[in-house]
């Protein structure tokens, strides 16, 4: 793969390496915007179909991305606190059971979680990683298995950790989770899109997505997969267009209690934006065009360089096993102040994130070896004298 960058309309001069707090929007899912809009100006110009007719290409696109056979288990969502609560109001937990997180993990996959167990009598169990810069990613997969017991009815958990991009072994999990008749629910806000996911392989019983990080959509949307045993749950609100045979406009007064099937039952209200679906489509039109697969090889490609010089002088990033190459973590050596690094990515407009102890990077395909070749160099300013 080349560089991308004439697909966007980043401002010259700037170097963005934060695409995990959130993506650029492509031209094309700027221009499907744009005629959305223009769209909605005209009501005269929508029919019932439009309701229904782009939600249901939509849902086939992400169903594409992860291997997924059936797009009708694919719901529209709004946000990941969205799709995550709606997986853990469904979710009966027994006195004594628990619930498996990762230490630091993104709040909108904590909150549920501790409400729900507060309602059942249950408890949220934070396993943190070892205080060790050695095999680290490692012995955090450790830790989080052998945690996994005859009490665990939930892993709740991302694919890669959304601070510093440390990767889950979700294989591993789910076997061990069969096991214990466990469930497995993954926020993929930080991975779907730009790490592959195989449904086929990983197996989990909800996968939650934001759609305006590595879905490369626009915000206030998203998509969720839920699984078999979701099929009977209860949404999060009661809408007309989630009943069997809301596509008859003329029969909605002739109340159905039973839902669309699938997962369109927890679809959100309004799921048919005429704005923000066509920007959807677009943006997995082009990341399956690209592959998940093909961007990592980018990603890993242009920063490789630029990480072994860091690393040689003293910085920590986790090995490349143990997480992704669009999203990590670098570590400041002792005699570093973050105060000083941030002041240095200001002046040398580099956009990265900071979260935890972490100075977090997270590059696409629109970045190239010359914007982690600024990255070093910034870093390399605030190098303390010896």
């Amino acid at each position: 793969m080349r560089n991308q960058r004439n697909k966007f309309t980043l401002a010259k001069g700037i170097t963005y390496l934060n695409g995990a707090y959130m993506s650029p929007l492509l031209k094309s899912v700027q221009k499907a915007g744009i005629d959305g809009i223009r769209k909605k100006g005209k009501p005269f110009g929508i029919s019932s179909d439009d309701f229904f007719t782009e939600g249901e290409l939509l849902r086939k696109q992400f169903a594409g991305l992860i291997n997924q056979d059936d797009a009708k288990r694919v719901a529209i969502i709004p946000s990941a606190s969205y799709g995550l609560s709606t997986a853990a109001r469904n979710i009966m937990l027994e006195d004594g059971q628990k619930v498996i997180v990762a230490a630091e993990q993104f709040p909108s996959n904590v909150y549920p979680w501790l409400r729900r167990a507060a309602e059942c009598n249950a408890r949220v169990e934070i396993v943190k990683p070892p205080d060790t810069t050695i095999l680290r990613g490692q012995k955090w997969n450790d830790e989080i298995l052998a945690s996994i017991d005859r009490k665990t009815r939930v892993v709740a958990i991302g694919h890669v950790h959304w601070a510093d991009g440390t990767r889950f072994d979700l294989e591993a999990i789910r076997k061990r989770l069969d096991e214990v008749n466990g469930l497995l629910i993954i926020d993929g806000t930080q991975s779907v899109g730009a790490l592959p996911f195989d449904m086929q392989k990983i197996r989990p019983d909800a996968l939650i997505c934001a759609g305006y990080k590595w879905l490369m959509g626009p915000y206030s949307i998203g998509l969720a997969y839920f699984g078999p045993h979701f099929d009977d749950g209860v949404p999060l609100e009661e809408n007309w267009i989630n009943r069997l045979n809301s596509e008859d406009f003329t029969a909605l007064v002739k109340y159905e209690m039973n839902y669309q099937p699938g997962s369109l039952r927890y679809d959100v209200g309004e799921h048919s934006n005429f704005i923000l679906v066509p920007m959807m489509i677009r943006a997995l039109e082009q990341i399956r065009s690209w592959t998940p697969a093909a961007i990592q090889g980018y990603c890993k490609r242009i920063s490789g360089p630029a990480l072994d010089l860091l690393r040689a002088e003293g910085f920590w990033i986790e090995d490349e096993k143990w997480r992704g190459h669009h999203l990590f973590g670098i570590r400041l050596p002792e005699e570093y102040r973050l105060d000083d690094v941030k002041k240095a990515m200001i002046k040398n407009k580099i956009s990265v994130s900071y979260r935890g102890s972490s100075v977090r990077v997270s590059p696409h395909v629109y970045n190239s070896e010359e914007d982690f070749a600024r990255l070093v160099k910034a870093f390399r300013t605030v190098r303390p004298s010896r």
